[in-house]
């Protein structure tokens, strides 16, 4: 890949990142990627004691028969952590994947999104990465990266024990009012939700997509104030 000399100053990256020959419409969400402050995504914002386990989640975007689409995944509703919930394909850090500072959380997202979904990360073109977050429940600090499914491979189920489906979302529909809600959880927690694909998009995933649309530029007004209870299906 094209090392630029922006992405060489960025030791995060291992010069993994590519921004060449994007699509017009990704054009907002790299300025956003490179623009955007940690407090503008999240108040949970990662323990300045450096506590926590990095890990990272491929943001794929594709573009499909309806216009440009989000990959997306259903975790097994038998795990003990996150059952049935979707998210972004991602997990923990391996040492495989090398050092974090030098473009090991890159390698982290592939690597999962490969195991998790079956995509051949030759395929994809990595273009950004947005601040790391913190997911208390859980303690993982997770980096967001995002690519671009410049050659589209097959995807699917790999491991049934972990994965109950592999879906891809349009963006339209992500940005449609009508599928829009806000989340909430029975401790009290309340957060921006998506009803697409025949599932309800909530917590950390929600929050990520949520703040993409509006600082891409994407977002449509939506009523806030319709909530949905995270168990909605039963």
């Amino acid at each position: 890949m094209t090392r630029t000399d922006e992405e060489t100053h960025d030791p995060g990256t291992g010069g993994l990142l590519d921004r060449t020959g994007l699509p017009g419409w990704l054009a907002p969400v790299d300025r956003a990627a490179r623009t955007v402050a940690p407090e503008q995504l999240s108040r949970f914002l990662p323990p300045e004691s450096g506590a926590g386990r990095q890990s990272a989640v491929l943001v794929l975007f594709g573009e499909g028969e309806r216009g440009p689409e989000l990959l997306l995944m259903e975790r097994a509703g038998s795990l003990r952590s996150h059952a049935g919930q979707p998210s972004f394909p991602g997990g923990a850090l391996d040492p495989e994947d090398g050092d974090p500072a030098d473009g090991g959380l890159l390698r982290a997202a592939l690597r999962e999104a490969e195991e998790e979904t079956g995509l051949d990360p030759a395929g994809v073109q990595l273009f950004g990465v947005l601040p790391r977050l913190y997911i208390p429940v859980s303690g993982f600090v997770v980096t967001p990266v995002l690519g671009w499914w410049r050659e589209p491979s097959p995807v699917g189920v790999v491991d049934p024990a972990e994965t109950a489906r592999v879906f891809t979302v349009p963006v339209a529909d992500l940005t449609d009012p009508a599928n829009r809600a806000t989340a909430v959880h029975p401790a009290g927690h309340a957060g921006p939700a998506f009803l697409v694909a025949s599932a309800l998009v909530w917590g950390f995933t929600a929050g990520v997509i949520d703040r993409l649309l509006h600082f891409a530029g994407w977002e449509r007004p939506w009523d806030s104030g319709r909530q949905v209870p995270i168990d909605w299906r039963s």
